[in-house]
């Protein structure tokens, strides 16, 4: 016999009845050397604390997972894949479940009316474009929601996870200016995107540091695609005076500006250095391989994993910005300029 019977234990029954514990173990095992009448208190005391026999006793009831909703631009990058694999491995060490759905074009309070049909009550948004209003939206709907990367600004009040863009800019734009380059494009993603935006400012303060003007014309925006990187280096080899170098804002625009070189006859990097930002597989698998620099994306996706979690326990005292450490990685897509020693 266990000291425990479901959540009572002979002690409370014993101290209930005013009797010892061995007492209370005899009548629970239905044993014969128990006076009568302390045997009808502690079966009296057995039954206010509702204690019932083990044949008696109902399997507990199962507790349904938690769950949260993830809703994404795309599926197709190599960006989306690393996020999503920390969101992943964080949310199923923590049992917790996850609905995949790709950004349509639905309103955001029918998502939100959706979500609470089905008892979820946990938002994840990667590179979201929904405005401010349409977040407040679905949090005014008892949604908490916690934003990586959004591409419009997310408004006060929102919990959102990123990387250090303006250092990691500014990173490589040095790298560039250290290996002699003075004429050095941006090739960002929209124009609105507060993680480009990062980038670009970053770029800015390292030409500026070093005395380097900006070139309006050097400065191009689009998606965080190949077409985009490919389409912004066309247009900077029209220039007079086109660049020596480019700064790409992620991965899947530098595979961009990469293939265009090509088809141009330009040799990467002996005619033009290219450096990246993201740090994802693509990068090392690219020809030649490229420099860029790295975003901790599965620990963004795992931290914007347990923040959520944390603000549908109620534990939210103030929305945060949380950003993380970006690194440059040099591989062979960089090099000296061709004019510097």
């Amino acid at each position: 016999m266990t000291e425990t019977m479901g959540k009572v234990t002979l002690a409370s029954v014993a101290a209930l009845a005013g009797v010892s514990v061995p007492t209370v173990s005899k009548v629970v095992n239905n044993r014969g050397d128990v006076a009568p009448a302390t045997r009808r208190r502690i079966l009296d005391a057995l039954d206010r604390a509702g204690y019932l026999p083990p044949g008696q006793r109902r399997p507990p009831v199962p507790v349904a997972p938690r769950t949260i909703d993830v809703v994404v631009d795309s599926v197709t990058s190599a960006y989306y894949a690393e996020v999503m694999d920390g969101i992943l491995e964080c949310a199923e060490s923590g049992g917790t479940e996850v609905v995949l759905s790709k950004m349509g074009g639905h309103p955001a309070e029918e998502k939100a009316e959706r979500m609470r049909e089905r008892g979820r009550r946990g938002l994840l948004l990667v590179t979201s474009r929904w405005s401010s209003g349409q977040i407040k939206a679905i949090q005014n709907r008892g949604i908490a929601v916690v934003v990586i990367d959004p591409i419009n600004p997310s408004g006060p009040g929102v919990s959102s996870v990123g990387a250090t863009n303006w250092a990691g800019g500014k990173a490589a734009t040095e790298h560039l200016l250290d290996l002699g380059h003075t004429r050095i494009g941006f090739i960002g993603g929209p124009a609105s995107a507060e993680c480009s935006q990062d980038r670009e400012h970053g770029y800015g303060a390292a030409l500026l540091e070093r005395g380097i003007p900006i070139v309006e014309d050097y400065v191009r925006a689009g998606n965080f695609d190949a077409d985009t990187g490919s389409e912004a280096l066309a247009r900077l080899l029209a220039l007079d005076r086109p660049p020596q170098a480019v700064f790409a804002a992620s991965d899947s625009i530098a595979l961009g500006v990469l293939a265009h070189a090509r088809t141009r006859g330009i040799s990467v990097p002996r005619d033009l250095s290219v450096v990246g930002f993201d740090g994802t597989y693509i990068g090392e698998q690219a020809v030649p391989q490229l420099t860029t620099v790295a975003q901790p994306l599965k620990e963004m996706g795992r931290t914007a994993v347990r923040a959520l979690l944390r603000e549908m326990g109620g534990d939210r005292p103030e929305p945060t910005r949380v950003e993380l450490a970006t690194r440059l990685i040099v591989r062979s897509s960089t090099a000296p300029a061709r004019n510097s020693s």
